[in-house]
């Protein structure tokens, strides 16, 4: 028994039960990432806020109309949140609620397999294509030297993109998550003398964005059709379909730990 008439089992139980909440919430809080939940709920918080001011500098008026607008929120919840609080619900029948956000999931997976559609389709009719994947370092420079989209990333409109002859093919396409943001930027080209004379400018365009931050690029060859990828200033080449599913899967998809066997040392060069 310690002060205050609490054991070490009673802190022990208060502990998990505030980890419990915490989890709760958070989970909650990533469910509704990204919807229009996140503005309804930034709208409670600004209520929230005035209703405490209220209190604070004694606006009897504010007050009373704050309350009631808490006191029948529970109500408007109810119906603002319906479509996240019914996905929450069959989250939690399915006993998906406390495990990795499925929506997460099936957009990487998407992604994914709209990348791999439209590099294979490329390679197949020899389409040059250069894309990059934005990761931790942020692209924001290299966005602006290019035309935004900022659509859904899907195979049809990232092979589109770069159709020879059409406004945006020239340049790169820059990914992040599940949205092509931009199209025909330029990307820094790699000086290095270690590069293969026959290489292009979209090879070394993809070496150079590799040498200065951390994105993953793909780059279709228009010669040959071969698809290349580059990271961390290291390129491999001919890459088929195959493997490259498993480099997307091994950066990007990090619920798959059995495939993450991809080996980026050894090929410093083209």
């Amino acid at each position: 028994m310690l002060d205050g008439g609490l054991d070490v089992l009673d802190y022990f139980l208060i502990a998990v039960d505030i980890t419990l909440v915490w989890f709760v919430v958070y989970k909650l809080i990533m469910l509704i990432q990204g919807t229009k939940a996140v503005q309804l709920l930034k709208g409670i918080f600004v209520i929230l806020g005035i209703w405490l001011l209220s209190n604070l500098f004694g606006l009897t008026t504010l007050r009373w109309l704050m309350s009631q607008a808490i006191t029948w929120g529970f109500l408007a919840i109810i119906i603002l949140f319906q479509p996240e609080l019914r996905r929450a619900l069959e989250q939690l029948g399915r006993g998906s609620f406390f495990s990795r956000n499925t929506s997460e999931e099936e957009d990487t997976e998407k992604s994914i397999q709209a990348i791999i559609k439209s590099c294979h389709y490329m390679a197949k009719r020899r389409i040059g294509a250069l894309i990059t994947i934005e990761r931790e370092t942020g692209m924001g420079d290299y966005v602006e030297t290019g035309i935004r989209v900022g659509g859904h990333l899907s195979s049809e409109l990232l092979t589109n993109i770069f159709i020879p002859n059409t406004p945006l093919h020239d340049g790169a396409v820059i990914l992040k998550n599940d949205e092509i943001v931009a199209a025909a930027c330029y990307l820094p080209l790699s000086e290095s003398p270690f590069i293969s004379k026959e290489l292009g400018t979209r090879h070394r365009a993809a070496m150079g964005i590799s040498e200065v931050t951390d994105a993953l690029t793909i780059v279709v060859s228009e010669e040959t059709g071969s698809i290349s990828c580059t990271k961390n200033g290291e390129l491999h080449r001919g890459i088929d379909q195959e493997k490259l599913e498993e480099i997307l899967r091994t950066e990007l998809d990090y619920s798959a730990p059995a495939v993450k066997s991809w080996n980026w040392r050894g090929k410093k060069n083209g």
